[in-house]
């Protein structure tokens, strides 16, 4: 009785037989855009294959030497390194946060940025592979950069590079757009790594909450009608909670923690302290879900009789991924000209989602967030499996095979003002630019 019992993957086994039969079914719509000169992109393609042993020294470097959000002092610096190397100016410290990274290209309009994240997971590094994202963000904007500077007729417009910090468990992406990051910007986009190729995958909402209940401390065995249980109300709400999952949508998620809920038995505690992730698939419906959870936290508070403080979001929050499928269909063109074929929207199963605060960004401007392979499809992110897979020769493949999808995908962007147009169209019928600071307000 020592040890846990270990989960069965039987329901895992059953998503991977459901998707591999999805994926010989759905199909991909072709783009009806056409993209830039063939010549044009393949000297393009060449530039990402010059960089790529870079890239690969970069992803290995941030491997090697993880470091935990708004810590990423050496790691914005390598990536700065690595502009300056090639001649691109680029500034550290910007947007509000000390570790963001900014560096520009072109003139003009339209202005397209790409991102590129590099923190890690306490403990495990970068078990979620954001080091592949730098290498893979920076390696695309190198590439464009390079062509404007060889040729500056190239294309026409300015391309962004801009180094994001703390996405797990914080929302680096959001301060930053609140100090102008997204200032002028057309569009934007990012690839992030995955058990496998997918154009567009669901990534939930994702709200942080902390609660606080005040109760009466007293003797637990001679007065404990004297005392208020704080824990009694944190406990109360956790299994308010889970009460609560029977009549959840199957997207929503809710985690829960008790942090602080007293010190010795024989004291009524009187204080306790739990946190809560609150995610959704829709804006609306984590707005709603939030409303629940809140209700639950003051019914305990109610039936105990204790003092709640309840604090949303000390942290900006993040919405859910908005993808323009103009663009996606663009990234799939590009991704198989690396030899690879992207599973399409739909095929992996929406219970295999997660957050990011890049959701934030595709609230306000036309986005995309596609998913490169560089594990088996089985190893999970958030696990050490997968930062074991984050240092492999795969993880160095993805990188420059995401940087050629961005850079490509960046290229027709910057080529097809019709594109242009189908990007910004669907992003207005969508409900065009949302402000995250104070949606749930």
């Amino acid at each position: 009785m020592s040890d846990p019992t270990q989960p069965s993957t039987d329901y895992l086994d059953y998503l991977d037989k459901e998707t591999q039969v999805r994926a010989r079914h759905i199909r991909h719509e072709d783009s009806p855009f056409a993209g830039a000169p063939e010549a044009l992109a393949d000297a393009l393609l060449a530039r990402v294959d010059a960089l790529a042993p870079e890239l690969a020294d970069l992803a290995a470097q941030l491997h090697q030497d993880p470091e935990t959000a708004y810590q990423e002092h050496r790691s914005a610096r390598r990536v700065a390194d690595l502009l300056e190397r090639h001649g691109i100016a680029a500034e550290v410290g910007v947007h509000g946060l000390d570790t963001a990274v900014r560096a520009q290209a072109g003139s003009g309009s339209p202005v397209l940025a790409v991102m590129g994240e590099y923190d890690a997971l306490p403990g495990i590094g970068h078990a979620c592979g954001h080091n592949v994202i730098a290498a893979a963000g920076a390696g695309a904007f190198l590439a464009l950069a390079e062509t404007l500077r060889d040729d500056p007729d190239a294309f026409p417009g300015t391309v962004v590079f801009l180094g994001t910090p703390a996405e797990e468990g914080y929302s680096g992406k959001e301060v930053m757009i609140q100090h102008g990051a997204l200032d002028g910007v057309d569009a934007a986009m990012m690839v992030h790594p995955l058990g496998a190729d997918v154009v567009d995958q669901v990534w939930l909402g994702r709200r942080v909450l902390t609660v606080k209940f005040s109760g009466v401390a007293a003797h637990a065995s001679a007065q404990p009608f004297m005392g208020r249980n704080a824990l009694d109300a944190a406990t109360l709400a956790y299994q308010g909670v889970g009460l609560l999952r029977q009549q959840m949508p199957p997207s929503d998620r809710i985690h829960a923690i008790i942090t602080e809920g007293g010190e010795r038995p024989s004291i009524i505690p009187e204080f306790a302290e739990m946190k809560f992730y609150a995610r959704s698939k829709y804006p609306e419906t984590l707005r709603e879900l939030s409303g629940r959870i809140e209700d639950i936290v003051r019914g305990a508070a109610l039936m105990t009789g204790t003092g709640v403080e309840i604090e949303w979001d000390a942290e900006p929050p993040s919405l859910p991924v908005r993808s323009s499928r103009a663009l996606t269909g663009r990234w799939l063109s590009a991704q198989r000209r690396r030899g690879r074929d992207p599973l399409p929207a739909g095929v992996v199963s929406e219970t295999l989602a997660a957050s990011t605060d890049f959701g934030n960004v595709s609230y306000r401007v036309p986005g995309i967030h596609p998913l490169i392979a560089i594990s088996a499809p089985d190893v999970a992110l958030h696990t050490r499996e997968f930062a074991a897979a984050a240092g492999s020769p795969e993880a160095a493949r993805g990188a420059a095979d995401g940087a050629a999808g961005l850079a490509l995908t960046a290229l027709d962007y910057f080529w097809d003002p019709e594109l242009q147009r189908a990007a910004a169209q669907e992003f207005a019928d969508a409900g065009g630019p949302v402000d995250v600071a104070g949606y749930f307000d």
